[in-house]
């Protein structure tokens, strides 16, 4: 996608965006990363646009920055200030879709054993998956919650946070930014 002045990122038709289904994106990703993000699968406007969590209005980076993650809010094109700042981003399954619910429980089994790899490669400290359900159905832990999680990839531990999806109304931005400071806080102590 082409980017305009100040490296903002030009909006993409409604003809782009349905032309994105499918489509992935490339992993945020590096290592000594404090936290890899992962999310369930790219959304048909990202995918579009080449960038994650690229809707404007999107509560992740907001999220991120108030929780301590970042020393200010970026933007989805700031790939390399993200990575500077420890922090990285993937997903289950690399397949962009309307909505999450379209994606199948066996693309998210799957896609534990492609996180697994990148963790193990890059070594990041926590894996943050980024919803509850896909997260209950991608590790066969149909009762787990948010939080610090008994799985391990890699070396890295992981942890549940809420999926920040404006679709998600369990969790207005305040909340979501509690949760996000709960890992946050936790990646400041010592491994």
């Amino acid at each position: 996608m082409d980017t305009g002045e100040r490296g903002h990122v030009r909006r993409p038709t409604p003809q782009e965006v349905a032309a994105a289904a499918g489509r992935g994106l490339v992993d945020v990703i590096g290592p000594g990363l404090r936290v890899l993000f992962c999310g369930f699968n790219p959304g048909l406007y990202s995918a579009a646009v080449g960038e994650h969590f690229a809707r404007r209005g999107s509560r992740f980076w907001p999220a991120l920055h108030r929780s301590g993650f970042t020393d200010r809010e970026l933007h989805p094109w700031e790939r390399d200030e993200l990575l500077r700042q420890g922090v990285g981003i993937t997903s289950l399954s690399n397949r962009a879709t309307a909505r999450a619910d379209e994606l199948t429980s066996t693309e998210l089994v799957a896609g534990v054993a492609g996180l697994a790899v990148k963790a193990e490669r890059h070594r990041p400290r926590w894996v943050a998956i980024l919803g509850v359900t896909a997260y209950r159905i991608a590790f066969a832990r149909p009762r787990a919650g948010l939080g610090p999680q008994p799985d391990r990839l890699g070396l890295a531990r992981v942890w549940v946070l809420p999926n920040p999806s404006g679709l998600n109304a369990h969790f207005p931005l305040p909340a979501l930014t509690a949760e996000f400071a709960a890992l946050y806080e936790e990646t400041l102590r010592r491994p």
